[in-house]
């Protein structure tokens, strides 16, 4: 017994440590997906960092619960924690599997979105809502067309009476003359923002989908813990617990 309320102290500070981490990862694929929302149409993308956000709050008052049971043991305090343990693993499961699902969904989705914005477009040198998203996109990222800066050129040929021109956020930060000529291609990003996209997507989706494991593995050793005091103090009117 002394274990497990040793044990379930300890968790109960680890979740406050831990539901800042889970908020942060929710926050970052909010707004990845928004930041981006003109690549990505579906707005269901961004509820693995919705659910991720809720657990967390979620997590704050079950480490406070946590705590006070670890000392001072009471049946109403700990069917209330066994129920926001439960609640809590039904959350990070299911933003674990979304996370790894939507990672490999958005990571198909971004190749013809990217290319529909420089191919399908006016062309590199128009100012019209779709290009000034890419040219947002492309300072950011420090990137420069899908695989590199000849993705624009492709889009140029297309279109035979545009100018060949590449846009002005293909040149590099420190390139504050750079105005897109190709006589100066080393003033350009060579790395094309599929790569730089798809390296994003992916380490924040893999950053939830590793706090929402762990986190379930934490509250299951505080569901054993509280379980194995529950033993000693066995509910009577609570039986279902």
């Amino acid at each position: 017994r002394s274990s497990a309320q040793a044990l379930l102290r300890f968790l109960g500070f680890v979740f406050w440590a831990t539901a800042a981490a889970q908020a942060f990862g929710g926050v970052l694929v909010i707004l990845m997906f928004k930041n981006y929302r003109y690549l990505f149409q579906e707005s269901y993308l961004s509820l693995p960092g919705w659910l991720s956000v809720a657990a967390a709050l979620i997590l704050l008052p079950t480490g406070v619960l946590a705590v006070i049971i670890s000392t001072k043991s009471s049946r109403k305090q700990q069917g209330t924690f066994m129920c926001l343990l439960l609640l809590l693993l039904c959350l990070e499961m299911s933003s674990a599997v979304l996370a790894h699902v939507y990672s490999i969904r958005t990571a198909s989705q971004l190749e013809s979105a990217l290319g529909y914005h420089v191919y399908q477009n006016k062309g590199p040198c128009s100012r019209d809502r779709g290009s000034r998203a890419v040219d947002v996109m492309q300072r950011k990222l420090q990137c420069c067309g899908v695989y590199n800066y000849t993705d624009w050129l492709k889009a140029r040929a297309a279109s035979w009476h545009l100018t060949a021109c590449v846009p002005e956020s293909c040149c590099k930060e420190k390139n504050s003359h750079c105005r897109g000529h190709l006589s100066h291609v080393e003033q350009l990003s060579q790395e094309g923002c599929l790569k730089k996209l798809e390296d994003q997507v992916w380490f924040v989706m893999l950053y939830v989908f590793w706090c929402c494991i762990v986190l379930s593995i934490l509250e299951l050793l505080a569901g054993v813990s509280n379980g194995i005091l529950m033993k000693h103090q066995p509910f009577q009117d609570h039986r279902f617990l």
